[in-house]
């Protein structure tokens, strides 16, 4: 089979160009193929962890891929999706953010061998760049009715685009075009929300003269409600320990809904087809058994798999009653007499105080397992035994309050 017909049967492919030309170069021989990641964090979140993925699943199929970091667009950043103008970073913000993903990245693609991965940060080629040069030789390729017609500007057009951000999608076109004339890269790769972005360079490579330039994106990780997965009390689902502990992390996919295991397993999981197909077909409780193993799957690709086990025990034992805190989420708290609302905030059960009332309205708070009725509670020492009090929402998301 295709590598591109294996990751459409896998539910990958949401939109590709090119799709039978494609086909034949990646059946001649190996393909250098790029995604981007922005540093903006100094770590991935969730939403790379499928791009991460099919770059995995491409190399293995003999493929080179090529990581390239952008130290110089997140100068700019992304308009894609976005309401508002990115937060600008220093030069040593971005530094530091791109070695932190790095190091991310390794544990899906291999640096060695005959297909091994590189990377690369697009500022070496941007930083220095001739303002009358590029736009004259790229700029020119772009009309501005096409470019504000792209989904990518779409939110921000609503709010004051700015010619500083319609350059982005210049840039990253640039970037396939250095990536192909320098690396021989032919694939360009990412979510469905960088379509825009990725014809721009597909087409601006066609305009200069080769006929081998292709696109594909895949599917975001959504919930059944079209909503994005990875979004929690705290924000985002990072792939950073320090910023999403491996038990967070686990507990996230433990409690994913019924509705998403088989879209989780066959996307998250190097789990054979008829093991997903065999897991996804279980029914009311034992669909549960399918969710640990999703979680276990996950947090041990991301984590490892020392970590996932941790992860895996300390959850079945404090839902087996065993009343295991090692590998809880934590917060630490300099007063002890903190309200339950402020309590329900700090440590991410809520994100509002507002959300947090009606979480106790509807008897979803019990501290130390017993349902707080009363808003007005304020913690106090008879709470903390042996120094720590557990938090509790519903029967799955369980924070230990230290002092």
């Amino acid at each position: 089979m295709n590598i591109i017909e294996e990751l459409d049967k896998r539910g990958y492919i949401e939109q590709l160009t090119h799709e039978d030309e494609l086909k034949k170069e990646l059946d001649k021989g190996s393909v250098s193929f790029y995604i981007g990641i922005d540093p903006t964090a100094n770590s991935m979140h969730i939403g790379h962890f499928v791009a991460l993925m099919v770059a995995s699943r491409l190399q293995k199929a003999g493929h080179r891929p090529i990581i390239l970091m952008g130290g110089g667009t997140a100068e700019i950043g992304d308009p894609s999706g976005r309401t508002d103008m990115r937060q600008m970073l220093t030069r040593e913000q971005l530094d530091s953010n791109v070695e932190a993903i790095k190091k991310q990245a390794e544990r899906f693609v291999s640096f060695e061998g005959e297909n091994a991965a590189i990377i690369v940060n697009n500022k070496d080629w941007l930083s220095d760049l001739n303002y009358i040069k590029f736009m004259k030789n790229i700029g020119s390729k772009f009309t501005v009715a096409k470019m504000i017609s792209q989904e990518c500007y779409k939110n921000r057009l609503e709010t004051g685009l700015t010619f500083f951000e319609m350059g982005y999608l210049l840039l990253q076109s640039y970037d396939f075009l250095y990536l192909h004339d320098n690396y021989n890269c032919k694939l360009q790769i990412g979510g469905n929300d960088q379509w825009s972005n990725i014809i721009g360079g597909v087409e601006l490579i066609r305009k200069v003269g080769s006929d081998d330039s292709f696109g594909l994106t895949f599917k975001l990780l959504t919930t059944a409600d079209g909503k994005k997965m990875g979004k929690t009390a705290k924000g985002a689902l990072w792939l950073n320990p320090e910023k999403t502990s491996p038990y967070e992390f686990y507990q996230y996919w433990r409690n994913i809904g019924d509705t998403e295991v088989r879209k989780v397993l066959s996307l998250l999981t190097f789990l054979p087809d008829d093991k997903v197909d065999e897991l996804s077909s279980l029914k009311d409780e034992k669909i549960n058994d399918a969710k640990k193993i999703a979680a276990f799957e996950i947090t041990k690709l991301i984590h490892g798999e020392e970590e996932a086990i941790k992860a895996r025990d300390a959850a079945e034992a404090l839902f087996g009653n065993g009343g295991n805190t090692e590998n809880m989420p934590s917060t630490k708290l300099e007063n002890m007499e903190i309200s339950i609302l402020d309590a329900i905030v700090i440590s991410g059960i809520a994100p509002s105080k507002g959300q947090a009332k009606q979480l106790i309205a509807q008897g979803g708070i019990s501290l130390n397992d017993d349902k707080i009725e009363d808003i007005q509670y304020v913690l106090s020492e008879k709470d903390f035994k042996d120094g720590y009090a557990i938090l509790k929402k519903g029967k799955k998301v369980f924070h230990k309050l230290e002092i």
